[in-house]
């Protein structure tokens, strides 16, 4: 549906402003617009919702077909996630960016590994000499944003281990930043995270190995984590599949088991948090309002959980935070207030670039 001018009457988020919102050629203006069509009346509008850990192109066979990411994407559109921080797909995605119905995609190109230290045909694989030079190649095929693999599983020890020197990491790290890139690692256990820290990183993904000591520096430099718990709670299963390294098998048991107290420990110390489902492979896109959910089940408050699954993560991402006049049109718009996260499964209108959906 698309008409000249279009208004949201409701209370506006996160100042909680009761006001007419106008959409008016895909962007917010508060001037009246007298003959605009009243889209919906005493609604609660809350800025575009951010995956900010998703694979859109990623199936469980690896790359998926034009078909399937916009599948994926339409999903995670409907459920109120305009913005997505696509954290490595071996699939080309850029077709997404001429279509104004689709969320925005903000890639990091591919996952890097060293050989044989990541799931098969899902990222570029290069020796610690070869890091520099694949990150400057991976920071050309995404949205200023590269990612590394900080940890796997390494065969010989049965156990999750570092992939990366720290000279090389840090090398690497020190070039994404001269070429205006930000830096992430996936990392689960708690042996990389140090040397991850030293060098430089900007955002942690999962973070299921956060001790004490990295989760004070995390703080102080305001490193970001996307814990991605919806995924995590895979954990037991994903131990059952590695049951032939006992020592892998338990340590992921274990890091399930603590991953709450962890996440719970960096919020209460002020680390950045922010909501990603890790949707792709396994986990369904679409799946925004439940990551939200387990944030505040860890210890979030709902509206600390909220921002970080809107307006904190839109402002960290560089997106337009909230609904300011002459921002772009990409809300979503709730029945009753969303600070009662269940409310955030069920929007009533998804507006992206002024164009209004119906879930």
């Amino acid at each position: 549906m698309a008409t000249d001018a279009l208004c949201f009457r409701g209370t506006v988020l996160p100042d909680g402003d009761v006001r007419a919102v106008y959409v008016v050629e895909g962007r917010v203006t508060y001037e009246p617009v007298a003959d605009a069509t009243v889209v919906a009346d005493d609604v609660w509008l809350l800025p575009g919702l951010v995956d900010a850990h998703c694979h859109v192109g990623l199936g469980k066979q690896g790359a998926v077909d034009e078909q399937e990411q916009e599948r994926q994407a339409t999903a995670d559109r409907d459920a109120g996630a305009l913005t997505l921080r696509d954290c490595g797909v071996p699939a080309d995605t850029r077709w997404i960016d001429g279509r104004s119905d689709l969320p925005q995609l903000l890639r990091h190109g591919r996952h890097i590994a060293s050989p044989k230290r990541h799931t098969r045909d899902i990222g570029v694989e290069v020796e610690p000499s070869g890091l520099v030079a694949a990150v400057e190649t991976e920071i050309a095929r995404g949205d200023g944003w590269v990612k590394l693999v900080g940890d796997w599983i390494h065969r010989e020890k049965g156990d999750l281990a570092p992939l990366w020197p720290l000279p090389e990491l840090t090398a690497a790290i020190t070039r994404a930043h001269e070429l205006g890139a930000r830096v992430t690692a996936h990392c689960f256990g708690e042996e990389a995270l140090p040397d991850l820290l030293a060098a430089g990183i900007d955002c942690i993904e999962h973070g299921t190995g956060m001790l004490a000591d990295s989760i004070a520096v995390m703080a102080e430099r305001r490193v970001a984590v996307v814990p991605t718990l919806i995924n995590i709670a895979r954990f037991p299963q994903i131990a059952e599949m590695g049951a032939k390294y006992p020592a892998y098998a338990d340590h992921m048991r274990a890091l399930h088991r603590t991953v709450h107290e962890r996440v719970r420990a960096a919020y209460e110390a002020g680390v950045p948090i922010y909501a990603g489902t890790d949707a792709g492979s396994e986990v369904l896109h679409g799946r925004i309002a439940d990551e939200a959910q387990a944030l505040h089940a860890v210890g979030m408050s709902a509206h600390d959980a909220l921002a970080a699954t809107s307006w904190g993560a839109r402002s960290w991402l560089g997106v337009s935070p909230g609904l300011d006049e002459g921002s772009e049109a990409s809300f979503v718009a709730y029945s009753a207030d969303p600070h009662d996260l269940a409310v955030l499964r069920h929007p009533t209108h998804v507006v992206l670039r002024g164009h209004v959906f119906r879930p």
